[in-house]
Formats: structure tokens, sequence, C-alpha cells
């Protein structure tokens, strides 16, 4: 996800973001835990991308 894009949204769509980003986080845990991951750098873009969210939603909401 783009900084230019989440800057785009309200401070309702990117908590709703970042609760989905939480969800494909989990997902990607319990395929490192069964060894099923195929694609193990997505677990590091996953997580910046949380952090881009909540520092984007931080400021935001600093604002109001």
């Amino acid at each position: 996800m783009d900084v230019k894009e989440l800057r785009q949204k309200t401070p309702a769509e990117i908590a709703a973001e970042i609760v989905n980003l939480r969800k494909e986080q989990f997902n990607l845990r319990m395929q490192r835990g069964t060894g099923q991951m195929s694609r193990p750098h997505l677990m590091r873009e996953v997580r910046k991308n949380i952090a881009r969210a909540k520092t984007v939603l931080n400021e935001k909401q600093g604002k109001s």
C-alpha cells in the first residue's frame, strides 16, 4: 500500500485497512507455522504496511 493512497482515506477507512492487514499477517503466520509459506517476503511487507497505516492514522488523529 502506498502512503499517498492512505493519506486520501478517512480515519475509519484506515482503521479498517489495519484490521485487514492484521488478518493477513495472522494468515501468513499460520502458513509459516505449518510449513506452507511459499513467499516469506510477504511477512515483512505486511508488517511495514501496518506501520505505514498506523503512522498516517496517528497523523490524521493529531490534526483533528
